[in-house]
């Protein structure tokens, strides 16, 4: 498992696999954010037995479900939410860490009006390119 930070306490990686999650916990992760569909690949049916392994290993979880480029304000206010109130450190995946690197530059620009050049440079040192999203994530205001 191979994961990439975003800020302070908040990491993403791509997709998890059931067994990883013991080395989420090993890594010294506090909670985790999934932004996989269920049933969106093989790999990824659902997400009841990633919460169920997640409670067992006492790691927070929460389930933001985004289809690649479809992000609501609600969604957007979910990833506010959780980075707000998650005991860190936080790991966000999603199939290649794509959605949950969006979902984190948005969630930090509507919330806390981060500023734009942090979130790109961020995103770009994670390995995502976020000037597609540029006008949009102007935009965003608290």
């Amino acid at each position: 498992m191979q994961t990439q930070p975003l800020e302070q306490g908040v990491e993403i990686t791509s997709a998890l696999t059931l067994d990883e999650l013991d080395e989420v916990k090993a890594r010294g992760f506090n909670a985790v954010i999934c932004n996989r569909v269920a049933g969106e690949s093989y790999d990824f049916p659902d997400e009841a037995s990633y919460r169920h392994k997640a409670k067992q290993l006492g790691l927070a979880w929460v389930h933001i479900p985004v289809k690649p480029g479809e992000y609501s304000q609600e969604d957007i206010q979910a990833f506010a939410d959780s980075l707000a109130q998650l005991p860190r450190p936080i790991l966000a995946f999603c199939r290649t860490g794509k959605r949950a690197t969006h979902l984190w530059a948005y969630a930090r620009r509507q919330s806390d009006q981060c500023e734009l050049a942090t979130l790109l440079t961020a995103a770009k040192e994670a390995g995502f390119d976020l000037e597609d999203h540029r006008q949009a994530l102007e935009g965003q205001t608290p």
